[in-house]
């Protein structure tokens, strides 16, 4: 795959360094002070768009959690280890901006230079698919459960290789993916299409693709989460506590092969999950706090030696049992090295200061943790070279080789799963079309799916219809009455738990089949939806709603591409028995 290479980055004040990796970890550790041994284990996320000349709103934003004003200034107050970007915190904007962000945060963690003082380990959750945090013009890859349909280690590690490429390019060296969760339970309201799929050799064949692609590839540290695997449950970890009842064998069968792969791939660091696992622990202790299963699983038995670093601590599962100020010490005893964005950072901090005084935990247990993370720096050349080329990053992130990627990776990933009366690919003809449903702001899929039509000679008209009301559905489907043909985009249709309480995507599918016109539905999300959907006769499955797979889409449903992803899951009847098996997948 031929890729633009990232020039050398820009030189900065680093402290003058021993030869090898060993010799700077080991100096840089033995002149720190215990505050920024301890600093270097938390990671948090900052609000602003640049370093040292936040809005007025951010200002007010970063005063209000960290007692400072500016991103700068919360990474010299808390001597932080590692900040982790977001959108809703005003971090990701265009790839100038992010990059110089990036500098300016490495300039605040260097300092003068002096000794003990180590660059910033800068993270952020780009899975792709429908977990996208680099905007455009960022490459916008189809996410893991796509990967999955497409059955493609080569593909895999080719959309992981791109991603790093481009984080790396904006100062971004620690990647929050791949997931290595195996989907097993189609109601998951966390992982879903996040995860590869439901069989763990798939899942740990494309995990150790994409730690290539991004370590190897990319030279972006690859986390490979949530371990011990958070693929079979119902319960949402951001709101509640799951517990995962597998039996110990039944966690070596599906959840414990895809780390164990991605441990062999060379896997730099790890993510925890806040779940409760009985088999592996029984004392009732999510697994960020359990001894037996990051210290006694993770590192004894698995073998791993990297990071490991929370999922984020402000998670209702991992504040149920105990305060805010218990939970990171917590961690830290289980055998956690990287503590990800407390609810309140400077009582986090502050409390395993205190836990070092009072003994509970010693400064040898801090020095491991922080050893690890200065090795995992080093690794990834931050010590060489911690700023970054502006007018590089801005010539590398959507760079065309990049975005001619996404499209070779998006095609296969389509899924057909239903095609009952022959109805695609479609005919040559005039037709006028209704492309309505579920839409987002963001990526517009309606719009795009009808642009896509609209140059293929069709009189289109395109009616976003997002969770419709009652009034929405009847005018949608006296719309529908007038075309020759309606698409409709479904999310989550399933879900009348959480994303669709009232069930309107599927009363507006119903009320469109009624018109006695041909109808396709898409699910632009999760696979599921079909099972609740009855009387559909054209189904396909795009797993995510980016441009890209709305353009496989169209190019599919008028027999220019011919559908070959196959389903990474099974797809339950609503009575329990198997609607359409793992594997299942048409194709014209």
């Amino acid at each position: 795959m031929s890729v633009p290479l990232v020039p050398p980055p820009a030189r900065a004040s680093v402290p003058p360094a021993p030869a090898g990796e060993r010799g700077w970890v080991t100096s840089t550790l033995r002149h720190m002070s215990l505050e920024q041994k301890v600093g270097q284990l938390f990671a948090t996320y900052v609000y602003g768009g640049d370093a040292t000349e936040p809005s007025a709103a951010d200002r007010a934003a970063n005063l209000a959690a960290f007692g400072v004003e500016t991103p700068a200034e919360v990474v010299e107050e808390y001597g932080l280890g590692g900040v982790c970007y977001f959108s809703w915190s005003h971090n990701l904007d265009t790839p100038r901006q992010i990059a110089t962000l990036s500098n300016g945060l490495q300039r605040a963690a260097l300092g003068d230079g002096r000794a003990g003082r180590a660059p910033l380990l800068i993270s952020t959750d780009q899975e792709q698919g429908v977990v996208l945090r680099m905007p455009p013009p960022a490459a916008q890859f189809p996410g893991s459960m796509a990967l999955g349909a497409a059955r493609s280690p080569r593909d895999a590690r080719t959309a992981a290789e791109v991603t790093g490429r481009e984080l790396r390019a904006v100062g971004v060296r620690q990647a929050y993916a791949p997931i290595a969760d195996v989907n097993v339970d189609p109601a998951n309201p966390v992982i879903g299409v996040r995860s590869f799929g439901a069989d763990p050799a798939l899942v740990g064949a494309l995990t150790a693709a994409q730690v290539a692609g991004f370590q190897g590839g990319a030279g972006t540290t690859a986390v490979a989460k949530h371990f011990p695997g958070h693929g079979d449950t119902g319960t949402d970890s951001h709101t509640n506590l799951p517990v995962i009842d597998h039996s110990r064998d039944e966690w070596e069968r599906i959840d414990a092969p895809p780390f164990r792969q991605a441990i062999r791939a060379g896997v730099e660091s790890i993510m925890t999950a806040h779940i409760v696992v009985p088999a592996l622990d029984p004392s009732g202790d999510p697994a960020t706090l359990s001894p037996r299963i990051l210290t006694g699983v993770l590192r004894g038995e698995l073998g791993f030696r990297g990071v490991i670093v929370t999922d984020a601590l402000n998670m209702a599962a991992v504040r149920q049992r105990y305060g805010d100020e218990r939970v990171p010490v917590l961690a830290l005893k289980a055998g956690a090295d990287q503590l990800l964005m407390p609810p309140d950072l400077r009582l986090a901090r502050d409390a395993v200061l205190r836990a070092v005084a009072a003994g509970e935990l010693t400064e040898r247990r801090v020095d491991e943790s922080v050893r690890r993370v200065l090795t995992l720096k080093y690794r990834r050349g931050l010590t060489r070279s911690p700023l970054v080329d502006v007018a590089a990053a801005v010539r590398t992130v959507g760079a065309p080789e990049h975005l001619a990627a996404v499209a070779r990776v998006t095609d296969p990933t389509l899924t057909a799963v239903r095609n009952d009366a022959g109805l695609l690919p479609l005919p040559r003809a005039e037709r006028s079309v209704l492309v309505t449903g579920w839409d987002t702001a963001a990526f517009a899929p309606v719009a795009t799916v009808a642009a896509g039509f609209a140059a293929r000679g069709a009189r289109v008209t395109a009616r976003p219809a997002t969770l419709p009301s009652d009034q929405v559905i009847a005018e949608t489907a006296a719309a529908a009455a007038g075309h020759d043909l309606t698409v409709v985009l479904v999310n989550r249709a399933w879900d009348v738990g959480v994303t669709d309480p009232r069930g309107s995507q599927r009363r507006l599918v119903a009320a469109l089949l009624a018109t006695g016109k041909p109808v396709v539905v898409v699910a632009v999300r999760d696979p599921y939806d079909v099972a609740y959907l009855p009387g559909v006769e054209s189904y396909l499955v795009t797993y995510s709603y980016t441009r890209a797979a709305m353009d496989a889409l169209v190019r599919a449903l008028h027999g220019e591409l011919s559908p070959r992803g196959r389903l990474p899951v099974t797809i339950p009847a609503t009575d329990g028995g198997v609607l359409y098996p793992y594997g299942h997948g048409l194709s014209w």
